[in-house]
């Protein structure tokens, strides 16, 4: 599947991006099949062409959704903008933290039920 991504270039701390086509499993550093265009954050300065840009989203390839935006406020393509979260999640973090709480707490509760239960079998047996 065919993607149009960012690909980060420039110095540490000088953040620029490169707008490019790729296969979505490729490495962003590698080999592109095109550059469409750049963008410098520190400046606001970008350069697209649009054109190939709409040729490439006709062929079939699908933008990220940070370059969907960035597409969108540039007026290069229209339709609303994606809403993106930027908190990153571990997979699974959430579904192992939920069902363990009550896993532990019905663990827990048979054990004091057996305790009581073996003090009055240990009375009983005594008398």
């Amino acid at each position: 599947m065919l993607a149009i991504r960012f690909a980060r270039v420039g110095k540490t701390k000088q953040p620029s991006y490169r707008l490019v086509v790729s296969e979505k499993g490729r490495d962003l550093y590698g080999k592109s099949l095109e550059i469409l265009g750049n963008f410098n954050p520190r400046t606001d300065v970008s350069q697209i062409n649009a054109e190939r840009v709409k040729y490439w989203i006709s062929v079939g390839a699908q933008p990220s959704a940070r370059v969907y935006n960035f597409l969108v406020d540039q007026n290069v393509i229209p339709g609303p903008k994606l809403k993106i979260s930027r908190a990153k999640k571990k997979k699974g973090e959430e579904a192992k933290a939920a069902p363990a709480a009550p896993k532990a707490e019905a663990a827990a509760a048979p054990a004091e039920k057996k305790a009581p239960e073996a003090k009055a079998e240990a009375t009983d047996s005594k008398k």
